[in-house]
């Protein structure tokens, strides 16, 4: 009897243990927490600046937010950052610590973050590169402490472009993180003790370090969910953290390590001579704006793909993403190709010197988004896959312009691709299904620009191929559309005109044939329905700039006294317009994310916008180039929408300053870049000869 109650006691105690083992084995707590993506203010991006290396990051809140790869459309990572700990307390880098940046390389997108213990007892300096001879990124950290404390890495992937479904484990001296046919593999120059894989909010480093003021749990396996790794660092004065990705586990795991072999000091010598060497390929502009100028460009080089080459995404950000659930690989955020961007950026590159990515980007825009009527996505993946399903007239129309203006005149660019264009805005134009805020259908000055200036640069490709009826017939519909300009998109009765002028002013958007019927306009995001007479934005500024309207035209002069005294805001940065007024997409009233409704706050876009107008009317743009400069944050990252308001929010967003929609817009850096050379040249740089030969010499 004695004895079968000992050995009940032993088998007790073996499936004790084997249940022990199991659970130090597998992490338990499957899926784990819904994940979302990471705040779109980003402070920094970087990749290298060659194309062998297929992995670009983005810095935000002292620390490494959304990782690319291998393409701009698919992240691969949520957020790396750092925990520290003295055995009494736990502090999280990016909830804890002061956090400040700076860029190490005026000529390089090398970016030093530094996260400071508020009491000054400890701090961690963090540089970020790319390998740019494989798929890994690289990031030197150095540690400093005034006593005895333990340093952490925690590693958050969403492989593929969605947070869930992602296993790891531990491989040898490293953790690896998998989906079918993409891998990460994290390793350190120092080694990593105590390695976890668990799930967020059940069996994570997060979890652990809170509950145990150190890594207790320690887990080889979690399969299938929301997947966070863990581990500390031995020896955490001063190391490299190498992340690799690849196809497979292997092929992440040998990126990784070669990285670490070969360095981070060879690795980032390498990476800013390729910056530096791109830089010095152009142009030179005043020393005031030299530096931001620099950024802006690589920037936009940053954004290009490096497997769709000439593809630009609109930011490397998905809007208010911290709000954005990312359980499915479905979120585009501002990883995608919008054509109007796209163009936008085109001309950037075509008038800061980098003529080559220019016809990229226009050889992208025919072979990989055109579609074989002619027309273009609303914006699309990469591969060109449409995103959203909306026809906007202006984004058909911009590549007409960038061909002209590119010299791109042969006969294959005009039968392929020029002439499907004209065709397709002949028979669907003027009237928009979307305006360029992609809300609203009609007649939109800004699009309506875009479709006369397009057909005008068609007709001038047409006739260099001999083909003079069609250029007769697109000059006949561009000048047809030209004189219709006040009948359809200038109102005589509106309430905003006053007695100047007969109060004749342009409006947003005409939702039917008569701008003075007094229609409802729903504006869309929660912003109400207003008499579309009492809906103004900046937009028909584009007839200006694209040359089919004098910048002393009566009606576009009074239009800006207009918007000046209704959309336009005077921050402690300088001036800003809004979109439109009445705009819904933008934070809440008290800062909160747009979830569908908001109040639309300034653009950076349409300070550039209206210093083009100042250059165009002879004026000063210094105000405008100024404002640009000051609205970029602490990395010189130029926002989609700016704070326009002085009063404190529960979001602490600083007035004149970026908000949480997206940072960096490429449009924004873009249109920096242009209005500094509009300004050193006195010139619209954009605006195509062609059209303002036809047009503004005989134009009112």
């Amino acid at each position: 009897m004695r004895h079968s109650k000992s050995l009940i006691a032993t088998l007790a105690a073996l499936i004790l243990l084997f249940g022990a083992q199991v659970q130090a084995q597998t992490a338990p707590g499957t899926p784990g927490a819904i994940p979302t993506w990471t705040p779109a203010s980003k402070e920094a991006v970087g990749t290298s600046a060659g194309t062998t290396s297929h992995v670009w990051f983005t810095l935000q809140g002292g620390i490494l937010s959304e990782v690319y790869y291998p393409r701009l459309d698919t992240a691969d990572v949520r957020t790396l950052e750092f925990a520290v700990s003295d055995g009494k307390r736990v502090w999280i880098e990016s909830k804890d610590l002061r956090h400040s940046i700076e860029r190490e390389d005026e000529n390089a997108l090398v970016f030093r973050q530094t996260s400071a213990d508020p009491d000054g007892h400890f701090r961690i300096v963090k540089t970020y590169v790319t390998d740019p001879e494989r798929d890994s990124l690289l990031i030197d950290v150095a540690f400093s402490s005034t006593g005895a404390y333990s340093l952490y890495v925690l590693y958050d992937p969403a492989l593929k472009n969605s947070g869930y479904g992602d296993t790891g484990y531990t491989e040898g001296d490293a953790l690896i993180a998998e989906k079918p046919d993409v891998a990460s593999a994290l390793a350190s120059s120092s080694p990593l003790e105590q390695m976890s894989s668990g799930f967020a909010g059940e069996s994570d480093g997060y979890t652990d370090l809170f509950l145990h003021l150190g890594l207790q749990w320690s887990y080889s396996r979690a399969e299938n969910g929301n997947l966070i790794q863990s581990a500390r660092i031995r020896d955490a004065s001063h190391f490299t953290i190498a992340l690799g990705f690849g196809s497979r586990p292997e092929v992440a795991l040998e990126n990784a390590h070669a990285s670490l072999r070969r360095g981070f000091s060879s690795a980032s010598a390498e990476y800013a001579k390729g910056w530096s060497d791109y830089v010095a390929t152009l142009r030179h502009v005043n020393a005031r704006y030299a530096s931001e100028f620099r950024l802006a460009a690589m920037v936009l080089k940053a954004h290009e793909d490096k497997t769709f080459r000439g593809a630009i995404i609109a930011s490397m950000s998905i809007p208010w993403g911290f709000a954005v659930k990312a359980d499915v690989p479905n979120v585009g955020g501002y990883h995608l190709v919008w054509a109007r961007d796209l163009y936008e950026v085109a001309t950037a590159f075509w008038a800061d010197g980098d003529k080559p990515a220019a016809e990229r980007a226009l050889n992208y825009l025919f072979t990989v988004q055109q579609k074989s009527d002619g027309s273009f996505p609303q914006n699309s993946w990469l591969d060109g896959r449409s995103y959203w399903s909306a026809l906007q007239m202006d984004e058909v129309s911009y590549p007409m312009i960038l061909a002209w203006q590119l010299g791109r005149t042969d006969k294959d660019t005009w039968q392929s691709h020029v002439r499907p264009e004209a065709e397709f805005v002949v028979a669907h134009g003027p009237i928009t299904e979307q305006e360029r805020w992609e809300e609203l259908p009609g007649y939109s000055p800004s699009t309506i620009a875009a479709e006369i200036a397009g057909l005008v640069c068609a007709a001038s490709i047409a006739r260099k191929n001999g083909a003079n009826s069609d250029a007769d017939r697109y000059l006949a519909v561009a000048d047809d559309w030209a004189a219709h300009i006040d009948k359809w998109v200038v109102t005589t009765t509106g309430h905003l005109g006053g007695a100047a002028d007969s109060g004749a002013y342009f409006i947003r958007i005409n939702n039917s044939d008569d701008p003075n019927d007094g229609g409802v306009l729903d504006v869309r995001n929660g912003g109400g329905t207003w008499d579309k007479r009492d809906v103004v934005d900046a937009g028909f500024l584009e007839l200006v700039r694209l040359g089919i309207l004098r910048a002393d035209d009566r009606v576009v002069e009074h239009s800006v006294r207009i918007i000046d005294s209704t959309i336009r805001v005077d921050t402690p940065n300088g001036p800003g317009l809004r979109r439109y007024n009445h705009d819904g997409y933008g934070e809440t009233y008290f800062g909160g994310p747009w979830l569908g409704q908001g109040i639309g706050r300034v653009w950076p876009i349409f300070t550039g916008e209206r210093g083009e107008y100042e250059i165009a009317r002879h004026g000063d743009p210094t105000p405008y180039v100024e404002a640009m400069l000051r609205f970029g944050n602490s990395g010189g990252m130029i926002p989609e929408q700016v704070w326009d308001r002085a009063e404190r929010t529960e979001s602490n967003f600083v007035f004149g300053s970026g908000t949480g929609s997206a940072t960096p817009l490429a449009w924004s850096m873009a249109q920096f870049i242009r209005l500094v050379v509009c300004a050193e040249e006195k010139r619209v740089v954009e605006m195509p000869d062609v059209v303002a030969e036809h047009f503004l010499k005989n134009r009112r």
